[in-house]
């Protein structure tokens, strides 16, 4: 144990070593591979920042169910108990509204109160209004087109209207994103992995003849190989905390913006940083691309030199 020890903490050094002798070359490479890395963090971070308010966001929806032109004021009556039995399954109410008083209210808010009554008869329908209470978040507003189903199964009825329609579409525009991030972390972690790769060759090709020297003394492709990927894995999780702190940095000027912008909806909405725990997995990833990009450049051009 303490052999294997020693052998890593000796590629560590080596690895720093050679960083120390070629600074400017790892941070120019740092800044290039975290410009990659900062697209994908700033989208993780509006989105983590988005989701927590989405899914918390209040939703009552309503379903508005019209009664047939021929149906009788008795028979659109009788319906209630039936849809208040649906409503009750959601903690939800019912709301009986009478073609009378649809009328009154389009008269009183249209102003085309001398039209409507040139018409003669009232061409609108007896109605109701289902209120649903049960629904804490966007993720569960698909379960009101089951209990739009179930109206719509009701006899006398010609039309039901679900107004939650704006919910579904913030649930599909989040998922949207969520893809379209995924799609850009992907291309970009492959940039990571480039940027690396050609780094560690341009430092195997420097380091030739030490490798070769190396390798007459006895040294093995395990001794030779750990430095490089410890330099791409430094190089991983250097880039990630540079594009960590830009995109924290970034906030500030984005917030004072958003601050504006959400004083005309009353609104007090700040982008967060990521939390700890996300930071961790997110230097852990940008480390772990170093790695790869290292083992891939390693397993490639060292093989060229045995």
């Amino acid at each position: 144990m303490k052999n294997w020890l020693r052998q890593h903490w000796f590629a560590i050094g080596a690895s720093l070593v050679h960083m120390r002798k070629s600074p400017g070359g790892f941070l120019f490479n740092v800044v290039v591979v975290a410009i990659a890395l900062a697209l994908p963090f700033t989208g993780l971070t509006l989105l983590e920042n988005v989701r927590p308010m989405s899914s918390q966001m209040s939703v009552d929806p309503e379903i508005s169910v019209f009664m047939t032109l021929d149906t009788t004021a008795e028979q659109a009556r009788a319906l209630g108990p039936q849809l208040q039995t649906i409503a009750a399954e959601h903690r939800g109410s019912v709301v009986f509204v009478p073609r009378e008083q649809a009328l009154d209210a389009l008269k009183e808010k249209s102003g085309l109160s001398d039209v409507l009554t040139t018409l003669g008869d009232n061409p609108l329908p007896d109605s109701y209004v289902v209120k649903l209470n049960s629904f804490a978040g966007a993720g569960e507003a698909n379960a009101v087109e089951a209990v739009a189903t179930k109206i719509r199964a009701l006899p006398n009825i010609d039309t039901v209207q679900v107004d939650s329609a704006w919910v579904k579409r913030l649930a599909a525009l989040l998922g949207i994103l969520r893809l379209a991030l995924l799609l850009l972390a992907l291309t970009l972690g492959m940039v990571v992995v480039a940027v690396v790769f050609n780094t560690i060759r341009l430092q195997v090709l420097t380091q030739r003849d030490e490798i070769a020297v190396s390798k007459l003394l006895g040294a093995t492709d395990n001794f030779i190989h750990r430095p490089f990927y410890y330099t791409g894995a430094f190089l991983g999780l250097c880039a990630g905390a540079v594009a960590l702190g830009a995109v924290a940095l970034a906030l500030r000027p984005l917030n004072s913006a958003i601050a504006e912008f959400a004083r005309l909806y009353a609104s007090e909405f700040q982008l967060a940083p990521l939390g700890p725990a996300s930071i961790a997995i997110l230097l852990a990833v940008s480390a772990l691309l170093g790695l790869s990009g290292a083992v891939l450049s390693v397993q490639r051009h060292l093989a060229r030199l045995n």
